[in-house]
């Protein structure tokens, strides 16, 4: 399985909040993940899915 490392600088969201969402797709393939990202209702996962894309 392909490894691939992400850095998203300067969003203004505590990293706390953010990392309750990446824990929450952390290990999924891409389609399930944005599928995922869709349908949590916090400000991070928008970040996180538009960092995913």
């Amino acid at each position: 399985m392909a490894e691939a490392t992400a850095i998203l600088r300067y969003v203004r969201i505590t990293p706390r909040k953010a990392r309750a969402v990446v824990d929450l797709i952390r290990g999924q393939k891409v389609p399930q993940a944005l599928t995922m990202l869709r349908h949590t209702p916090r400000a991070a996962a928008k970040v996180v899915e538009k960092l995913l894309r």
